[in-house]
């Protein structure tokens, strides 16, 4: 009696388990892979949510929304990075959000590809400006907040038209995650990936 009350319980149960959507916690790894038109190429981007959260959260919020499409590259140092993201392409503007704090980390450092957030004098500054580091820049480790890294057409990113600012500045052409892209873009982008690995 015991045990076929026990096997109906159990025979309840997983009838259940298997009725109810179970929430995935491993989310679609392309739901963090950024792709960024240019001029000259596709970037594709690794964001890293382990490093800064809030920062990648934003980001994902402000492609989503479509903020970054056509903003220009308002400051790019041959050498060192490039620079977008502000709206009135001065380098003083932002989002319609709140600052974000800094989120430094010693468990990645500024290297050709890093993508880091600007901000000013103030850490607790950054807002919607990001940069693309064109050479290793070591005296940013710990002082910038990295969330992101290049994986993928690192050459388009070289050929953006330098000046602080430039004349007739490169624009980015389309943002986008890599989850919400075209099934070719989707390939592409897990190809990268999987050469990540």
């Amino acid at each position: 009696m015991m045990f076929t009350r026990l096997f109906a319980v159990a025979a309840v149960l997983a009838a259940v388990a298997c009725a109810t959507p179970r929430p995935s916690f491993a989310a679609d790894p392309l739901d963090n892979v950024l792709l960024l038109d240019l001029k000259d190429g596709r970037v594709t981007i690794l964001l890293r949510p382990d490093l800064a959260p809030k920062h990648v959260e934003r980001v994902k919020k402000l492609t989503r929304e479509g903020f970054y499409d056509g903003i220009v590259f308002h400051r790019v140092i041959p050498g060192f990075m490039a620079q977008t993201g502000d709206p009135t392409g001065t380098g003083t503007g932002g989002s319609q959000y709140p600052d974000l704090p800094a989120e430094f980390t010693n468990k990645a450092t500024f290297e050709r590809g890093t993508v880091g957030a600007a901000r000013s004098n103030d850490p607790n500054s950054a807002n919607s400006q990001f940069f693309i580091d064109l050479d290793a820049a070591p005296f940013l480790n710990g002082k910038y907040t990295i969330w992101g890294q290049v994986i993928g057409g690192q050459d388009a990113v070289d050929k953006i038209k330098p000046g602080e600012p430039p004349s007739n500045p490169d624009k980015i052409v389309k943002m986008q995650i890599a989850a919400d892209a075209d099934d070719a873009s989707k390939q592409a982008a897990a190809k990268a990936l999987q050469a990540q690995q």
